[in-house]
């Protein structure tokens, strides 16, 4: 059967199917993580990677591709079209007064990258109901979108203003990097790089996460385990036969739990002892 992209999100179309079934899914993930002592932060919508999605069994990881499965919410054309997507407020307003005052979530990334994937200033509609939507519940914890395409103004300058907390991706190397922390400390608010470390870019451990502990900026790497994401491939360079990219893009550790790089993993632990 053909793919046919959905009036609801990827995330809001099982939530619409059974609510109280998925906030349990939710709350049992959340005791997991707690368990291990790791704050979440859930993110909504995103409008990263592929366009559409079906319901149920979703395919096998395409061989050597970064993020193969990786999938936008809501999609086209949900993400565009202001009469559909107004169906997502009850979802989004639902999980969030749900939620409203655990303790275990550190902040709600309401939306990430918007206007990527080409869409640019098309996202704005949705970007700015989500935004009344959240504040509307008015949770506990902090309301943020991240900031990642520096030439994107009236995005940018819309998500730095309406955000608790400015939250930020960058991959470039450390100067670059420090500019641009610097730009965004004049908005007065805690910062926090919610995605860094992609090593072919000299975006690395070593050179990025002390300039992150020096400027007191908050850190969360993109990736973790060498896993179905095949994020360790580069954004644009797909092996096709799956062999071992020279230098992993990201990914932390291998699938049997030993580390990719030893001095990675011993600067990580220092760095988090202080």
């Amino acid at each position: 059967m053909a793919s046919t992209p959905c009036a609801y999100s990827c995330t809001a179309r099982p939530w619409q199917q059974d609510p109280n079934g998925f906030k349990q899914r939710v709350n049992t993930y959340l005791g997991i993580a707690d368990k291990h002592h790791i704050a979440t932060m859930f993110v909504f919508f995103d409008d990263c990677w592929n366009k559409s999605f079906t319901v149920g069994l979703q395919p096998a990881p395409k061989t050597g591709i970064h993020n193969s499965g990786w999938l936008q919410d809501p999609g086209d054309p949900a993400s565009r079209d202001s009469l559909t997507f107004i169906k997502l407020k009850p979802y989004v307003q639902d999980v969030l007064t749900t939620f409203a005052h655990d303790k275990r979530i550190l902040l709600w990334d309401l939306y990430n990258e918007p206007g990527n994937s080409g869409k640019l200033v098309s996202s704005m509609p949705l970007l700015r109901n989500v935004f009344n939507w959240a504040r509307a519940v008015n949770p506990d914890q902090p309301l943020s979108v991240g900031l990642w395409a520096w030439d994107y103004g009236a995005l940018n300058s819309f998500q730095a203003r309406n955000s608790d907390i400015i939250t930020y991706h960058n991959y470039e190397d450390a100067a670059m990097h420090q500019r641009v922390i610097e730009l965004l400390e004049t908005h007065g608010r805690p910062l926090i790089c919610t995605e860094y470390m992609a090593r072919t870019r000299n975006s690395r451990f070593a050179t990025i996460m002390p300039l992150l502990e020096k400027q007191n900026v908050g850190a969360i790497n993109w990736g973790l385990v060498d896993g179905k994401t095949n994020t360790k491939y580069q954004w644009e360079t797909p092996l096709a036969d799956g062999s071992e990219p020279i230098e992993w893009f990201h990914e932390v550790f291998h699938r049997d739990g030993t580390p990719y790089r030893q001095d990675e993993t011993n600067l990580i632990k220092k760095l988090n002892s202080k």
